[in-house]
């Protein structure tokens, strides 16, 4: 069983609304061999919602803030929780989420000044999943078993 970034299955839950649909995700929920999640929306964030980036404060420590200025960590924080609950309960070891995420981003995420501009480091949601075993993949580098 996957655990897939609801988005990438087709529902219309990113921060602007729209969806980031893939034919092969889509293919995996309908054969019933994975979940989708939202953890922004699973922390209790709105559709539409203003983009959020992970920034390092003076002290080391990550936040997730919005391009207005608001600290929305804990709303990240509980997403994750809940979405690594419903991997547990569905026995999943492997997940698939979208990429540059703040909170399923793998690899690569936006480096916190809304310029577009990628760093290394993994969303929110994909640090939680590796620190549980959970395998996480994004769109751009997953193969089917």
């Amino acid at each position: 069983m996957y655990i897939v970034s609801a988005c990438l299955a087709g529902i219309k839950c990113r921060y602007d609304g729209k969806d980031n649909e893939n034919n092969d995700i889509i293919k995996l929920v309908k054969e019933g061999k994975a979940i989708p999640v939202c953890p922004e929306v699973l922390g209790g964030l709105p559709i539409p919602r203003v983009p959020c980036e992970i920034i390092e404060d003076k002290s080391g420590k990550l936040k997730v803030i919005n391009k207005e200025g608001k600290d929305c960590t804990l709303e990240f924080l509980q997403g994750a929780q809940k979405a690594l609950a419903i991997a547990e309960v569905v026995g999943a070891d492997t997940a698939i989420l979208k990429s540059k995420s703040p909170s399923c981003g793998c690899g690569k995420i936006y480096d916190g000044k809304f310029n577009g501009n990628l760093v290394d480091g993994d969303g929110i949601t994909t640090r939680l999943f590796k620190e549980n075993g959970i395998k996480v993949y994004t769109e751009n580098n997953f193969t089917l078993d």
